[in-house]
């Protein structure tokens, strides 16, 4: 909270005093002067918009964008900006007699009023303040003549209000009848605890990031000096004034003077030169002062600029502009291509050296960058912020994709056919692909490669690494998704459908679609309905062997006859993701043993076109699964209204199906929420495959086995076991692997998957089987002489395709098992979906007299063990009567 702010007065033209006044608080400025050449630009404003003043709303935000700090605007333009402008860049100006009639929707829109009023009583400008509670209060005395007292400007300061005071009663001079001085009125309020009266001062780098030079002391003849001066002026306790640099040439330029919080120390913000500011000629008096980080950078770079050794690499960079060009955009794309946590610092750095470099060059310090950011954050008014056109050109729809899901909330899965999309922001596994790998995959005249590794030859810490997945970063996104799931649960259907018409661009009067469905939302081409039958018959056949025939019933003991029977989950949300997506396959794989488990509620969300309507497809599996509604909604919004239901969508009690990391997060989220009582079917993660191959495999089955999961997305995980293969063969599987990618319309996807996934040498087929089962993967294909035997070896994977002629991609459509699978390593915990996911099993007892005579003593003698008199009464009672 600043101690007064001056108001710029019209006739005012002494650069000196505004300069002054610039460097210990903002100034307010006029409308009409707010492009006055003689307003310092670098000086903090708040633009006075009166009420007389013809400027319109896009005007007043064309004020921010140039550069305003906040605008200062009455009630009839604040109720027009609130919600439009950040409510930190609005003040409210309101004359004395209109305060209480302020609306809730302004008052919420702003950070700050600022009233005038004909005198300034401290009292009743206080009840202000606790009318306005929490936000800060200004007030300009419009009938005032004279200068404030500095006792007033302490007393408005005690109430939580801030004295506005036109330049006109300012001055750099003595404080008279006509003018307080400047710096009598900014230190109106500071004290000192000490006896020489002397006020403690930390002084900082502006250029450094605030770091800390040194503590001084100052008195009122000091700082009334550095504000008039813009010079650093101490005070010494031996020597009196203390004009920094004055011998030693270390001076110091002010840039901005503060007070802290309990007015009784000072912060200089300054500009260093010379050899520091410690008297041992170093930067800080705290240590030797090293730069670090890109301070530190920044100075060396400028040091190079001077005097750069002959023949040094930043020299070059220096005097080769195209070298430095080409850099900057090289590191640039390493940058774009990283995947991990470290590889992204490491091209950072690098990118981060190249562009201070070109910024040294042109004499463009880290302060004049900071600046410049400082002044676009300022911007209220956006630009789309498309790329433009020679850059989106070589964004990849893998790299987009991966972008897209790691940065926006999406509503559909943009890689189809997607079975287990990313779950969360990730890296990838097994380990870091050196980016120059990765770059290089991205020319499009370089060959399209996996990496090697030899488990004969690499160490145990090596070995898993190979076995490493993407790191889940699960808090991260519950926390993203949170509000979404919030917003949905506290308002229901209105929620839905605004987030709707946002995220799916597509206005609905309903968000559910109840049967019969109308026949012109099913319309299909003959050959695709044909097909989408034969799957449905397939996969039901297989699911429907999966229900227990009729109830397990075991005799324990005579007379004791326990039973377990299943009995349907009642109501189940079934997620479909959507939009550029057609995705009738995961319909199908989550329908039918719904179906076919007997469950009474099958409610199918999937996210709309922006029409409003459903694939054709999916609407005709719906159909064939007997769903009882669409949920037309994509994302965490429609996972939250599975999980809390609405007036219009019906509560489920299990959620299943594939999605995003926003889908994904979301039913983390409701799984663990009490209140949403619902249940999911596994995590999911990016899509994987490994396939083990031995002499006897074809190179062209088993590469396009590798690319049917590279196609997926960037972070597809593709690994080849080969058993006891020679060089030449692996080299025979990578040619068609580069090959047949090429002729593939999803080739830029693998350009940056396959060259992250490998290739594992095994000695034989059981260190083959080995390693798939450590590494668990959603999908395993067997390539070998014997397939068929080698399943009975298999003790982790999701999936399992035995031999030549047994592509995954018959598993994702139509022969029968499901394709939503764990991922991640899950295999070793978790099934696929099937029939028993959609059912829980109860478990019943039937005990005769003559069985309880037997059993009874057995549970009496263990519940008094435990010490449950109770547990055991209720069985000696029983025992009693049938003494």
């Amino acid at each position: 909270m600043s101690i007064f702010l001056p108001l710029l007065d019209a006739d005012l033209r002494d650069d000196a005093l505004l300069t002054a006044l610039s460097r210990i608080g903002p100034l307010i400025v006029p409308s009409n002067l707010s492009d006055a050449a003689f307003v310092p630009q670098n000086a903090t404003r708040y633009i006075l918009v009166d009420t007389d003043s013809s400027l319109s709303p896009d005007e007043i935000i064309s004020l921010l964008d140039r550069g305003a700090d906040k605008v200062i605007v009455p009630p009839g333009l604040a109720k027009g900006l609130a919600g439009t402008v950040p409510a930190e860049r609005l003040l409210l100006l309101l004359d004395v007699a209109n305060v209480s009639a302020v609306s809730d929707t302004v008052r919420n829109g702003v950070s700050g009023v600022l009233i005038k009023s004909p005198s300034v009583d401290v009292d009743f400008i206080g009840s202000f303040s606790r009318f306005f509670a929490g936000s800060p209060v200004h007030v300009l005395p419009t009938a005032s003549t004279e200068p404030p007292s500095r006792s007033t400007i302490r007393g408005l300061h005690g109430a939580k209000t801030t004295l506005v005071i036109p330049t006109s009663l300012l001055t750099l001079a003595t404080t008279d009848a006509k003018h307080i001085n400047v710096a009598d009125a900014f230190l109106a309020r500071i004290t000192s605890d000490r006896k020489d009266g002397l006020f403690p001062t930390v002084v900082s780098s502006y250029l450094d990031g605030g770091r800390t030079l040194g503590l001084v002391y100052s008195s009122y003849e000091s700082v009334k000096e550095s504000i008039v001066s813009g010079k650093g002026v101490y005070q010494s306790r031996k020597h009196g004034l203390w004009r920094k640099g004055e011998t030693s040439g270390a001076t110091q330029d002010i840039v901005s003077i503060r007070l802290d919080c309990d007015a009784d120390a000072l912060e200089f913000s300054v500009v260093q030169h010379g050899t520091g500011f410690c008297h041992l000629e170093r930067q800080s008096c705290f240590g030797t002062g090293e730069l670090t980080g890109l301070a530190a950078l920044e100075h060396t770079l400028q040091s190079r600029l001077e005097a750069a050794p002959e023949g040094s690499y930043t020299r070059r960079l220096f005097e080769d502009p195209a070298l430095l060009r080409s850099k900057i955009m090289e590191e640039a794309d390493e940058l774009c291509r990283a995947q991990t946590k470290e590889e992204v610092a490491f091209e950072a750095a690098d990118l981060l050296y190249f562009a201070l470099t070109r910024c040294v060059a042109e004499g463009v310090t880290l302060a004049d960058v900071g600046r410049t950011l400082d002044n676009k954050a300022k911007k209220v008014t956006r630009r789309p912020g498309n790329a433009k056109p020679q850059w989106s050109q070589k964004l990849t729809p893998g790299e987009a994709a991966a972008h897209n899901a790691s940065t926006t909330r999406s509503a559909e899965a943009s890689d189809p056919p997607a079975r287990t999309p990313p779950a969360q922001a990730t890296v990838p596994a097994p380990g870091p692909a050196p980016a120059a790998v990765i770059a290089a995959n991205a020319d499009p005249e370089a060959p399209i490669r996996m990496r090697t590794y030899d488990l004969s030859a690499i160490a145990p810490a090596e070995r898993a690494q190979l076995l490493r997945r993407p790191v889940l970063k699960s808090d991260e996104m519950i926390a993203k998704v949170r509000p979404i799931v919030e917003h949905v649960r506290a308002h229901g259907d209105a929620a839905l459908l605004e987030l709707t018409a946002k995220f799916d661009k597509a206005q609905l009067a309903s968000p559910v679609i109840r049967p019969p469905f109308a026949p012109e939302t099913m319309e299909l081409p003959d050959d695709v309905r044909r097909a989408i039958d034969v799957a449905y018959a397939n996969i039901y056949k297989f699911h429907k062997a999966q229900s227990a025939e009729g109830p397990l019933t075991v005799e324990t003991m005579p007379g004791v006859v326990c039973s377990r029977f299943a009995r349907p989950i009642a109501r189940v949300g079934l997620y479909v993701p959507g939009g550029t997506a057609i995705l009738p396959s995961t319909a199908l794989m989550l329908g039918i043993p719904a179906q076919v488990a007997g469950c009474k509620e099958i409610v199918l969300a999937t996210p709309p076109r922006p029409d409003g309507s459903v694939s054709p497809e999916v609407m005709y599996v719906a159909q064939l699964v007997g769903a009882s509604a669409i949920l037309r909604a994509g994302g965490a919004q429609a996972v939250a209204a599975l999980a809390y239901g609405t007036a219009t969508v019906p509560k489920v009690d299990k959620i299943f199906g594939p999605g995003n990391q926003w889908v994904t997060a979301a039913k983390m989220l409701v799984q663990n929420d009490t209140d949403a009582l619902v249940a999911i079917d596994m995590p999911a993660g990016p899509s994987e495959v490994l396939v083990i191959a031995d002499r006897t495999a074809d190179a062209a089955f088993v590469a396009a086995d590798l690319l049917s999961q590279a196609e997926h997305g960037v972070d597809s995980q593709v690994v080849l076991v080969a058993v006891d293969l020679p060089p030449e063969r692996v080299a025979a599987i990578e040619a068609e692997v580069d090959r047949q990618a090429r002729a593939l319309t999803r080739v830029d996807i693998m350009r940056q998957s396959i060259p992250k996934s490998i290739i594992v040498r095994a000695g034989s087929l059981e260190e083959a089987i080995a390693f798939s089962n450590d590494y668990a993967p959603e999908h395993l294909i067997l390539h070998l002489e014997n397939a068929p035997a080698a399943v009975a070896l298999v003790d982790n994977a999701g999936s399992v395709f035995v031999g030549p002629y047994s592509p995954e991609s018959c598993g994702d459509y139509a022969s029968g098992t499901n394709h939503t699978l764990p991922t991640n390593g899950y295999a070793r915990q978790f099934s696929g979906v099937n029939t028993l996911s959609f059912q829980k099993h109860i478990t019943s007892q039937e005990v005769t007299a003559d069985g309880l005579k037997s059993l009874g003593p057995v549970v009496a003698t263990l519940a008094d063990c435990e010490g449950l008199d109770a547990h055991a009464n209720a069985v000696r009672i029983r025992l009693r009567a049938l003494a």
